[in-house]
């Protein structure tokens, strides 16, 4: 499993820039949400993050011979990051969306993955307005998550946390009667000693393309074209050599790009 260091390139990536001759290769500080978001952008206690995005960003910015700086930015302040030239690209589970897209360029659609609703066990809560009517629905804040849950289950209570950690505990310790979060991130929680004891998936969401977007692409600044083109290159080129395919294998037994 690759791992990335923050704000330091990995070694092995270097090498082989090196050993494919680039002479300077261009530097792209990429941001990544600082909040833990397995199994996508997972950091440890000394600053090394790991993960699928983590593996993805390795062979994409390899395959696109960019030299990568991971660069953990608040979730909820890291388009204004963007914009302002603190990072040059995001490369954390962003939907592509047409709100969005008023602000920020994306690149070619990685993966998909739909909404679902994890609720406690026996609750009898299906993934319905009439069902969520008077409960309290946790969600991460500023995610696509949140604009489904306001647009399309507005007589839930909604709860907002700054991390999808802080809302699988509220959900185990019974703050809270349900969460809604992309269908792959709940994986993880659902897999836990804590998530198999408490909870299960009762479903995912109807399908609401003008919040969920045709996917999650790279978010970069609008004039940054040349980097579009690059990033958009590399991501055909790991899926069609198989690159894609044996980086997800580890983590997904289906597969997460989607139709």
């Amino acid at each position: 499993m690759r791992k990335f260091k923050s704000a330091l390139i990995g070694a092995a990536a270097v090498a082989a820039l090196l050993s494919a001759g680039s002479a300077a290769a261009e530097t792209v500080k990429v941001g990544v949400a600082a909040e833990p978001y397995p199994p996508f952008t997972v950091p440890d206690a000394s600053g090394t993050w790991s993960g699928w995005e983590i593996d993805f960003m390795s062979a994409v910015c390899d395959q696109a011979e960019l030299d990568c700086v991971v660069t953990p930015i608040a979730w909820d302040g890291i388009i204004t990051a963007l914009t302002a030239g603190k990072i040059d690209a995001i490369m954390s589970s962003m939907s592509v969306t047409p709100d969005r897209e008023k602000e920020i360029a994306f690149s070619d659609k990685y993966y998909s993955t739909p909404g679902a609703i994890v609720a406690a066990k026996g609750s009898g809560i299906e993934p319905t307005a009439e069902a969520l009517s008077g409960k309290i629905l946790g969600v991460q804040i500023s995610t696509t998550n949140q604009d489904y849950a306001e647009k399309h289950f507005p007589d839930a209570k909604l709860k907002t946390y700054q991390t999808q950690d802080e809302v699988n505990q509220d959900l185990y310790a019974g703050r809270i009667d349900a969460e809604i979060a992309d269908l792959v991130t709940l994986q993880p929680f659902l897999e836990s000693d804590d998530g198999k004891a408490c909870c299960e998936m009762v479903g995912t969401v109807a399908e609401d393309l003008d919040i969920y977007g045709p996917g999650i692409g790279i978010g970069l600044r609008k004039d940054d074209t040349e980097l579009l083109e690059k990033f958009n290159a590399a991501i055909a080129a790991i899926r069609e050599n198989g690159t894609y395919e044996k980086i997800s294998a580890p983590y997904f037994d289906f597969d997460i790009y989607g139709d």
